[in-house]
């Protein structure tokens, strides 16, 4: 089958580095931790009292009072990002076929704020508020960034855990490809720094407890890492078909080239020891572009700073990619943003994309020469600390997710 060409026209990025891609690109490169102590809620009684929050964002500055009542904080996060996704991406609104477009977002979880708040008002006053589904509901994003762009095409939610907006994209450009649709707008978001986000990842001893020393919390791949930092936030970004793309004159950032999919089928939470579904998802990524291993150069690994999870993603690269794994770069980007869960695919997706455009690559942080795992395998290029410039031809992303969830996605430099 001739499956058609994919290119990436338009990215928006809300994280907790920066509210637009600029921003966020440019806090990675200079190694910026977004992680600070909760102001969303009083965390004095929590275990982790600290989280990478989204910063600086007032949804009246996006929103008019009554509407911004309407919508979820995730749903505003993913509107804001959708929009400056499209505006980057410039399409001539007029002239673009909106039968053609389609919408899909993640969110791994959804509304919890409205959730929590939803009961509260109940306790308080027995009643619910006439918003308390649509703004709890995960695939909200979906419908009011449709509604936003009169979109018609493909429209809904991808929910796989922490794999979730990967999946989204997967799914955008299976959407193209295969023809039934041109343009699709697709990412994720997840606003869980709530105290049932936290209490709920605290009773489950995933979470990091450093709430002495927030900026160093997230360290992938170093000895005393013990769990993730949560974050929140959201990113966009806009799949196009190749000649619709050019036949407007689009600005083209890379190519979409192949995605994989897979399970660990082994527990609800940790990862394979050994990583076996992180290598199927990466050989059939690379199956799914027609690439060798040797093509790729960088990994924007998942690296989420938990024990298991970290160790038996560096064993599956090396199954995969054996010697040329010595020769990639691998980075972290979740020691410096916290881990979005459901958004955290497409922000790191942004930033594949713009370490093939821009030929650097993004550093993992936090790392301390005297604090090395024995079980992780050091001579990997895990781009410690400082952003490297190198010239970055294909780039694989990786997001896994409770249940066994594994998506991977490729993106390669952008040849007409």
């Amino acid at each position: 089958m001739n499956f058609r060409r994919v290119v990436i026209t338009g990215v928006g990025a809300i994280t907790p580095v920066g509210n637009d891609v600029p921003s966020y690109w440019n806090a990675l490169l200079n190694g910026v931790s977004g992680a600070a102590p909760i102001t969303l809620f009083d965390a004095t009684n929590f275990r982790t009292q600290f989280a990478c929050e989204v910063k600086n964002f007032d949804p009246l500055d996006h929103f008019e009072k009554k509407e911004a009542r309407k919508y979820d904080r995730h749903v505003q996060l993913a509107m804001v990002a959708a929009k400056q996704s499209m505006d980057d991406a410039n399409f001539d609104l007029e002239k673009l076929d909106t039968n053609r477009g389609g919408v899909i977002f993640s969110s791994g979880i959804g509304g919890i704020t409205s959730l929590e708040l939803g009961f509260e008002e109940f306790q308080s006053c027995g009643k619910f508020n006439p918003f308390y589904i649509t703004r709890m509901i995960a695939d909200m994003a979906a419908g009011h960034i449709s509604m936003m762009y009169k979109f018609r095409g493909p429209n809904f939610g991808t929910v796989s855990a922490c794999a979730s907006s990967t999946h989204a994209l997967s799914v955008a450009f299976d959407q193209i490809r295969l023809g039934r649709a041109d343009v699709m707008i697709t990412g994720g978001v997840e606003t869980a720094v709530t105290r049932s986000g936290i209490g709920g990842f605290n009773a489950m001893h995933a979470l990091s407890t450093r709430n002495d020393d927030p900026q160093h919390a997230s360290r992938p791949f170093s000895k005393s890492r013990d769990g993730f930092v949560m974050g929140e936030g959201a990113g966009s970004l806009i799949f196009e078909e190749y000649e619709h793309a050019i036949k407007r004159g689009a600005k083209i950032y890379a190519e979409v080239v192949g995605i994989g999919a897979s399970a660990d089928a082994y527990h609800m939470t940790a990862t394979h020891p050994d990583g076996e579904g992180a290598v199927l998802v990466m050989e059939r990524a690379l199956e799914d572009a027609g690439m060798k291993p040797e093509e790729i150069d960088y990994i924007n690994m998942h690296g989420t700073s938990t024990p298991v999870g970290d160790v038996s993603e560096v064993k599956a690269i090396l199954k995969v990619f054996g010697d040329h794994a010595y020769k990639m770069s691998l980075s972290s980007t979740k020691s410096m943003t916290g881990h979005l869960l459901g958004g955290t695919g497409a922000i790191e997706a942004i930033a594949s994309i713009l370490a093939i455009k821009e030929g650097i690559v993004p550093p993992t942080i936090n790392h301390d020469e005297e604090d090395k795992d024995p079980d992780i395998d050091y001579n990997l290029d895990f781009t410690f600390n400082q952003a490297k410039k190198r010239e970055v031809r294909a780039a694989m992303s990786n997001t896994f997710g409770f249940g066994g969830h594994n998506a991977t996605i490729i993106f390669k430099k952008f040849e007409g």
